[in-house]
């Protein structure tokens, strides 16, 4: 089920609003929880039910972990130089990659093996699973906290919320468990908070708009350029990449306004997870806004147990690459993810050797370099294998071909529902650049939709406001055959 259903906005949502909230004011809190973990496990099931049982395993085996080490953790508080016993801990972070791997890695394994060895081992055709990837990460996280001492959960009902919370289920934001659930504990949040349900609205709106209307308006030139065109110019190969470069942001982060919009309506906070990452001024600026729960995860867990800033230059930069090859590693199965995050880790460390030993860069020129690494790396994130992520970086810097095609043209010009003009090469030049320049505007001059949100004013205008962003996104829905969100694939 898709946040931008009308089974989900119109159906699902209500009731399943309504019903939480009636049973807190009954004061049936233990029957509450249950109910919004049956509903959040029906929303994970409505798009294919076979993996329900996966993910009431995989929350079932960490839990029962956890609590083990919960346990170690409380028999060696106080003991600062008490070594606790790490073996169950390395048992259960080893359970869950083993079945992230399984699920997602497999048939990359066996293509690379046959490709290696010259072999024909048949491929598994392993379905991956909706979400594996973040409610993996998630319960990982909680494994490693629970060692830690810094949380503690005896309620299997309550983990089993933590773990499946629909707002965040299939895509994240990836949370912690002591920033969630003390807030499902907290009774005054129990009780149905007006202003709540208008950030909550607000931000449901924003995000709506910016998948429906503007997302996938992108992705049709993105598709265009990296699966259907066979050549690309250099113009076209730039509208390409650039395309997806906006149809990702505004997929995601369209994406994460309304899980964090949809929490907000259950008094429920969850973590940023955008910050403007267009406006970056270097790679480690981008990490900071682009995904920032991933990057707090792959901070806390993997950078920071290697040494993190604690050690020498050349370590320093040797984690760094591991860090974002890791992270290139988590989003898919494919080349085109470890070259994507090996970019990303040589561009990183490039970036911290230039802030340790040079003066900073212009602020303009930061930003035009980093904006357009993000842009090329984008390639090899987008490319369904090599051969696409290379045709589309030829086509951009062919500077002997450098023009719109008639076949880009007409495709440009039909897009826009612009038909037979006679100079229809420049309506589609002025439409095309029009678009993306406008986008680009937004993604680097305007406020982000948190920051829209705190200094909004609930009054008719911003009710008008909403509406119209609603009524934009319906009718884009209309002409939309299918709409899902890009971050269901990894």
């Amino acid at each position: 089920m898709l946040f931008t259903t009308f089974d989900f906005i119109f159906i699902y949502l209500p009731i399943v609003f309504a019903i939480y909230f009636i049973l807190n004011k009954l004061r049936l809190i233990r029957l509450s929880i249950a109910f919004l973990v049956v509903a959040s496990v029906f929303f994970y099931g409505y798009w294919n039910y076979i993996y329900v049982p996966l993910i009431i395993a995989s929350f079932t085996f960490n839990f029962f972990v956890g609590s083990k080490l919960c346990a170690i953790a409380t028999k060696f508080e106080g003991e600062k130089k008490a070594k606790k016993p790490k073996g169950f801990l390395t048992f259960g972070i080893l359970a869950n990659i083993t079945l992230l791997g399984y699920y997602k890695y497999t048939d990359f394994f066996i293509e690379n093996f046959n490709g290696i060895f010259g072999s024909s081992v048949p491929l598994m055709h392993v379905i991956l699973p909706l979400g594996i990837s973040f409610f993996t990460f998630t319960q990982i996280a909680f494994l490693v906290d629970c060692y830690r001492g810094f949380v503690r959960e005896r309620s299997f009902i309550n983990y089993a919320l933590f773990v499946t919370y629909f707002p965040h289920l299939l895509a994240g934001p990836i949370i912690h468990h002591a920033e969630m659930m003390p807030q499902f504990a907290n009774l005054r949040r129990k009780k149905i908070h007006y202003k709540n349900i208008s950030f909550g609205l607000f931000l449901f709106c924003v995000g709506l708009f910016k998948k429906v209307v503007i997302a996938d308006f992108f992705a049709r030139f993105a598709t265009y350029g990296f699966d259907t065109s066979t050549t690309l110019s250099m113009a076209e190969a730039w509208v390409s990449s650039l395309s997806y470069t906006f149809q990702l942001y505004f997929d995601f982060s369209g994406y994460t306004d309304m899980a964090i919009g949809i929490s907000y309506m259950f008094n429920i906070v969850l973590p940023f997870n955008f910050n403007s990452p267009y406006k970056a001024t270097s790679i480690g600026d981008f990490w900071h806004r682009w995904h920032m729960t991933l990057s707090r995860f792959l901070r806390d867990y993997i950078y920071i147990p290697l040494g993190g800033n604690r050690v020498g230059e050349p370590r320093l930069y040797t984690n760094l690459l591991m860090v974002f090859l890791i992270g290139g590693i988590w989003h898919g199965a494919g080349w085109t993810f470890v070259v994507w995050g090996c970019m990303h880790g040589i561009g990183i460390v490039i970036s911290r050797y230039y802030s340790l030993h040079f003066k900073k860069l212009n602020k303009f020129l930061a930003w035009f370099l980093t904006f357009n690494f993000v842009n090329i790396a984008w390639v090899f994130f987008r490319a369904n294998d090599m051969n696409s992520a290379f045709k589309v970086l030829r086509g951009m810097f062919d500077f002997t071909n450098m023009k719109f095609s008639v076949e880009f043209v007409r495709f440009v010009n039909s897009t826009f529902g612009i038909v037979d003009n006679i100079d229809r090469f420049k309506v589609a030049n002025a439409s095309m650049w029009g678009v993306l320049l406008l986008a680009l505007i937004v993604c680097v001059f305007a406020k982000n939709s948190q920051e829209m949100m705190e200094r909004s004013r609930f009054d008719w205008r911003t009710a008008l406001f909403l509406c119209f962003l609603l009524i934009c996104s319906f009718f884009a829905t209309r002409s939309v055959v299918e709409s899902q969100f890009l971050y269901f694939n990894f």
